[in-house]
């Protein structure tokens, strides 16, 4: 019988999955590694390190680490692709004007417009993100340390709670955010801009008791 490339695709990754997750450590790399590139495995990647993480709690930072390493030079696959032909895949679905206004507004933002959705796990369309970054041309080394701080802070939050409170409260975790994604998207936002907000303030060594212009009364 002949399967659907859907469905052939989705077998090949389980035989990956069986295959590199016995490997240990080199097996969360190889498996990041192909699953932050354009063959998605079973399960998501932050499911992979809770299951590592449960059995082993001592190497959860090396297992966070490569995890976040291997996903990092894996996008590198879809930023390329975007880089190499997403300029005229976008332009044949929306005029010059608009992708230009797209363009403004990512270049302001870039870093934080990849290492944010690089933080969320599935159904996050990461992927995208990844394709638009390199289709308005940001720089690869920029690009790199956004994806890796962003799956670097998922994984290491993932093992810690795994290590607190077991991985059964994890995947409640996440079905509870795939049920409100656009909320946890919301408030993961304005958590990110107070947070820069914050830093901004302390960065200005300005004289105490002068307020920033978005302090003062109207």
């Amino acid at each position: 019988m002949k399967l659907a490339p859907i469905a052939l695709l989705h077998k090949f990754s389980t035989v990956l999955l069986a295959v590199l997750k016995p490997l240990g450590i080199w097996g969360v790399g190889a498996l990041a590694l192909i699953d932050s590139a354009l063959i998605p495995i079973p399960v998501s990647m932050d499911g992979v390190v809770i299951g590592y993480v449960a059995a082993n709690h001592h190497r959860f930072l090396a297992y966070s680490l490569i995890a976040a390493v291997a996903s990092a030079i894996g996008s590198l696959v879809p930023f390329y692709i975007g880089r190499a032909g997403g300029e005229l895949f976008l332009l044949k679905r929306i005029n010059r004007e608009r992708y230009e206004r797209i363009r403004d507004r990512f270049e302001h933002q870039e870093f934080l417009a990849i290492m944010i959705p690089a933080m969320l796990p599935p159904p996050t369309p990461l992927k995208l993100f990844e394709f638009a970054a390199g289709v308005f041309e940001m720089k690869t080394v920029p690009f790199l340390l956004a994806i890796f701080c962003g799956k670097f802070t998922q994984f290491l939050v993932c093992s810690l709670l795994t290590i607190w409170f077991g991985p059964t409260l994890i995947h409640s975790l996440r079905h509870l955010f795939h049920q409100h994604l656009d909320i946890v998207i919301g408030i993961a936002a304005a958590a990110i801009i107070w947070l820069i907000f914050y830093i901004v303030r302390k960065v200005f060594d300005r004289p105490k008791g002068i307020s920033l212009p978005s302090e003062e009364e109207v």
